[in-house]
């Protein structure tokens, strides 16, 4: 997988984005929070997620998925960061199965606490790396983050259970979104982050061999093309759990349009991505971007980042900006 630029300047339609989510006042989120209290703030998580994808390219996809799972429980205020001798923090609920990335966060706040300590927080941290690991793609676009984000004081493993699942409907996908303040066409685009990394097979197995049929039955899901249905078997045999297959059949190393055209045409290997084409609303913004809306998709997936990255941010005084990611602070 090969390294993306990151580019200085935002396409100029994003600046009103900027200005609309954001302004520039005190106690919001503003380009540049960190500029005078931490200058190197940004290069040094930059450097973090580029020491990381040098042995392992797969954590970029995953620094992708940590912020969704951050922003969509609480808001993204790092919450998901928080561990927890009794297993009671958010991280311990099992739709965060599987994520990564932490460890990343971790090593880029440690070098930030030597030089800055007690200023950048671990969510903004979080908003960064998936900025970089998007732009270190193939095709990657850049995508100018607002900072000024500060970390959360609450961590319970129930509130993660508000995180879309792969067998979600599509009723109950957009009303999950809609309940974070994302519309359809966020759904849309924050879907096709999908073009890039892999999934288990835990999360394919139901689509597989255990799909409600009718008559009480249950055996593979019959909106599955068969030639794609025996490609996904002979990669996860029954009780494969581990196997990993790509989310965007034959582009999954590439930032491009593929995994929508993957769901136009059944190839996808998880439910919730193929639910797209189950709705008029949602499968006509598919259309759209393998269309007349084809030039502005990359630009309106940044927007669609943008827009995410705000959920419930916490700014000004309240929260904190905790010594270690891991922990509240003690004081």
């Amino acid at each position: 997988m090969a390294d993306g630029v990151l580019l200085t300047t935002a396409p100029a339609a994003l600046t009103l984005v900027f200005l609309l989510f954001f302004g520039a006042a005190h106690g919001q989120l503003q380009m540049g929070f960190y500029s005078d209290s931490c200058p190197g703030a940004e290069d040094i998580v930059t450097a973090a997620v580029q020491e990381a994808a040098a042995s392992d390219a797969t954590i970029l996809p995953a620094l992708v998925r940590l912020q969704f799972h951050d922003c969509f429980v609480r808001g993204c205020d790092a919450s998901v960061l928080i561990t927890s001798a009794g297993n009671a923090a958010e991280v311990n609920n099992n739709k965060h199965q599987g994520l990564r990335g932490l460890d990343v966060v971790d090593r880029a706040k440690a070098e930030l606490e030597e030089q800055c300590p007690g200023v950048v927080s671990c969510a903004d941290i979080i908003a960064l790396a998936s900025r970089d690991a998007i732009a270190m793609q193939t095709n990657g676009p850049s995508i100018e983050v607002p900072t000024g984000r500060r970390d959360g004081l609450s961590s319970n493993v129930r509130d993660a259970d508000v995180l879309p699942d792969v067998s979600d409907s599509i009723q109950v996908l957009r009303s999950k979104f809609a309940a974070s303040g994302l519309n359809d066409r966020d759904l849309v685009l924050l879907t096709a982050a999908h073009t890039i990394g892999t999934t288990a097979c835990f999360f394919v197995k139901d689509r597989l061999y255990s799909y409600p049929l009718p008559g009480g039955r249950t055996g593979s899901d019959p909106s599955i093309p068969a030639a794609f249905l025996s490609e996904l078997k002979a990669r996860c045999a029954p009780g494969d759990f581990n196997t990993r297959v790509p989310l965007d059949r034959g582009s999954q190393g590439t930032f491009d349009d593929s995994i929508l055209r993957n769901i136009r045409a059944g190839l996808v290997p998880i439910a919730s991505d193929a639910a797209l084409e189950a709705s008029n609303a949602t499968g006509a913004l598919v259309g759209a971007y393998l269309g007349a809306a084809s030039s502005s998709f990359s630009q309106d997936f940044v927007a669609a980042m943008i827009k995410m990255g705000t959920i419930g941010a916490i700014t000004g005084d309240a929260g904190e900006i905790r010594d270690e990611c891991s922990a509240f602070n003690t004081n």
